[in-house]
């Protein structure tokens, strides 16, 4: 079997790089299969996780987030140029490999890989929700395009021989597609300790960027200092990206410099982890947050905005966890100083949350995937 992900890059700490880099060693130690990555904008970057020697990356030097500071006009007419140089470069080389299965991480391929015919099987997976391009509020003619696009979704998604979502509650919004299938993100063990509950450290994972919302978190941080309850408590942020100045900025602003820190990534996550009693998610949306399931793996309850999707398929509430309604940033003030406050709970929802394995461990996940692949190869 050869088998080829088409991702935008793997230079960074993301959950797509991460969810990539479990299947691939996954299929390394445990099959025969040839691994091919296929990037679009990697730029001569190393990969953060380290992927195994035997998996062959090639980036195609497309280049879209080059796009990124143009104007609107800029942005479309750039990404039409690239995309035209995307289909030929990328058809060149599905032509003269001949995987048998091709997959999108829904990268700009996925409307027209379809239509490559070099006898591979198409896979679509999605690691959004269906919503994620409305959620940034766009106005103008880019709000336009985003409205365009998510209606073209329905039709782009429908052409692939299998189309992959992460969550009950997303194949909900997709409808009763015939390929549509629902595969969640594994869970695997990044640390041999557990979190028992009785650091008062607080921990966010994530890119600095409007997805994950970490403005919102500090505002409620903000709230939680105020009440003068903990002020032995720190919040800890793991990330980069484009907001970094400005949520220092918050943190600065709202006097928070010694209870609240932004750390840059590090490989070594499962540590931190152990090291806290309580992990947090504010995402305007996701698809199936890893963090959350990483970190509750370790024996972290979480408190979370119910955005779309994924929080609501994970988080028992009162459990292992609780769900805030999204946007409400005192009700997750709220929701933090209730589980800070009562150590016995803490550490009672930790245990539960270590269930979480039962759900997402990494054998029955990839089992999934396994089927799958063999399901459609032999049609």
């Amino acid at each position: 079997m050869k088998l080829i992900y088409c991702i935008h890059s793997i230079c960074n700490p993301g959950g797509m790089e991460r969810v990539l880099w479990n299947k691939v060693t996954y299929w390394t130690r445990h099959t025969d299969w040839q691994v091919l990555i296929v990037t679009t904008d990697q730029q001569g970057r190393p990969a953060f996780y380290p992927f195994p020697e035997q998996v062959r990356c090639v980036d195609l030097g497309i280049n879209y987030s080059d796009d990124n500071a143009k104007s609107p006009a800029g942005k479309i007419l750039g990404y039409l140029k690239r995309r035209r140089i995307h289909r030929q470069r990328l058809k060149e080389l599905l032509m003269r490999e001949r995987a048998d299965i091709v997959v999108s991480l829904y990268p700009s391929e996925s409307s027209f890989i379809p239509d490559i015919r070099d006898g591979s099987k198409k896979v679509l997976e999605l690691h959004f929700c269906k919503f994620f391009r409305l959620q940034y509020g766009r106005k103008g003619v880019l709000g336009l395009i985003d409205r365009w696009r998510t209606r073209q979704d329905e039709r782009i998604v429908r052409r692939f021989d299998r189309f992959v979502v992460l969550t009950d509650e997303d194949r909900g919004y997709w409808g009763a597609l015939p390929n549509l299938e629902v595969i969640p993100n594994a869970v695997t063990n990044l640390s041999p300790h557990l979190s028992d509950g009785s650091a008062h450290r607080v921990i966010a994972v994530g890119r600095l960027d409007y997805q994950k919302g970490f403005d919102r978190l500090l505002w409620a941080w903000d709230i939680v200092q105020k009440s003068g309850r903990f002020s032995d408590w720190h919040l800890d942020i793991f990330g980069q990206g484009e907001w970094h100045d400005m949520l220092q900025g918050i943190i600065k602003k709202r006097g928070l410099t010694q209870t609240a820190c932004i750390h840059r990534p590090t490989g070594r996550i499962g540590e931190e982890y152990a090291r806290s009693s309580l992990i947090v998610t504010t995402s305007h949306y996701e698809g199936l947050p890893m963090v959350m399931i990483e970190g509750m793996a370790c024996g972290l309850p979480v408190v979370s905005f119910d955005c779309k999707c994924g929080p609501k398929d994970i988080i028992r509430q009162g459990e292992n966890g609780l769900l805030v309604a999204d946007g409400d940033i005192a009700g997750l003030a709220d929701a933090l100083m209730e589980v800070m406050g009562d150590d016995d709970r803490r550490k009672r929802m930790s245990r539960h949350a270590r269930k979480i394995t039962d759900t997402y461990a990494e054998e029955a996940v990839m089992g999934r995937w396994s089927r799958l692949f063999a399901s459609i190869t032999r049609a």
